[in-house]
C-alpha cells in the first residue's frame, strides 16, 4: 500500500502537487485505486483514488486512523551541522527512522557550517517517515545561535555530549523515561565556555561511549539511546 504525505486532508481532500505528480507518473494510480495518506500529526487515513488530472489528484477518505504513540516523552536532538551536507542528511533520514520528536540545528563557537537550506532536510524527514511507516513527522527547526538556543523552554531532561577531560556519566546510565534533549557539537566541538553556559542553563554533562565519534555519528547515537528507553512495549 502507498503512503502519501497530505499534512492538509482535513481541509484539502486531494494530493499536494508533488504527491500527486509522483503517484500518477510514477505509481500510474488510477481512479478508484486505494491509498494511505498521513497528516504527519498521528493520523493514517484509508482514501480512494477520485478525479485525476495530468497534475491534480482527489481523494476520498474512507477512514481514519490513528497511529498510537510508539514511543514516550518528546525526543529531541540539537546538533551543530556538519561541513558536509551529505552527514546531515543521513542523520536527518536515519533519526527520523528511529524515531524522534524534534530536530534543532545550532549554530556554534566552531561550527564549520553556518548555513543550511533546511526545504531539502525537510523532504528528507517526511521520505523517511513515509518509508519507516509513521504518522509523526519530526519538527525541524531552522538554524540558532548556541546562546539563544539555551534560553529557549526545553521540557525535561537535558544534556550536553562534549569531549573534554572530566567526569562523565555514560547518557545511558542516566537518562530517565520521559522528555530529553541532547545537544551535539559541531566536528571542532563545543567550546569551554560554551559547554559552561551550558551546565549554567541545567544540561548535564554526558558522555556517548570512549570511541571518538563524528558529530552526525554521536547524534545517532544520542537519538537510539533516547527511542529505546523510551520505547512502548505492548
Amino acid at each position: 500500500m502507498h503512503l502519501f504525505y497530505t499534512p492538509d486532508i482535513e481541509t484539502e481532500k486531494e494530493l499536494p502537487e508533488e504527491e500527486a505528480r509522483h503517484g500518477l507518473r510514477v505509481l500510474r494510480l488510477e481512479t478508484g485505486d486505494t491509498v494511505m495518506l498521513t497528516d504527519g500529526k498521528g493520523n493514517f487515513f484509508r482514501a480512494q483514488i477520485g478525479t485525476t488530472t495530468s497534475r491534480k489528484c482527489e481523494v476520498e477518505v474512507i477512514e481514519q486512523i490513528v497511529q498510537p504513540p510508539l514511543w514516550k516523552g518528546h525526543l529531541h536532538i540539537a546538533m551543530a551541522p556538519t561541513k558536509n551536507m551529505e552527514r546531515n542528511e543521513w542523520f536527518a533520514e536515519k533519526a527520523t527512522e528511529i524515531g524522534l520528536d524534534e530536530l534543532s540545528l545550532l549554530h556554534c563557537r566552531y561550527s564549520e557550517r553556518r548555513v543550511v537550506k533546511t526545504e531539502r532536510l525537510r523532504k528528507i524527514l517526511v521520505s523517511a517517515m513515509k518509508q519507516s511507516l509513521k504518522a509523526r513527522l519530526p519538527r525541524l527547526n531552522e538554524m540558532t545561535d548556541f546562546q539563544l538556543f539555551l534560553k529557549q523552554e526545553v521540557p525535561g531532561q537535558k544534556f550536553i555530549a562534549h569531549c573534554y577531560a572530566g567526569e562523565k556519566p555514560f547518557l545511558q546510565e542516566v537518562l530517565q523515561p520521559g522528555d530529553a534533549t541532547v545537544l551535539i557539537g559541531p566536528e571542532g566541538d563545543f567550546s569551554e565556555e560554551e559547554v559552561a553556559q551550558a551546565v549554567a542553563a541545567g544540561f548535564r554533562p554526558v558522555s556517548l561511549g570512549r570511541s571518538r565519534l563524528r558529530t552526525e555519528t554521536a547524534a545517532l547515537v544520542a537519538c537510539h539511546l533516547l527511542n529505546m528507553r523510551n520505547q512502548i512495549t505492548e
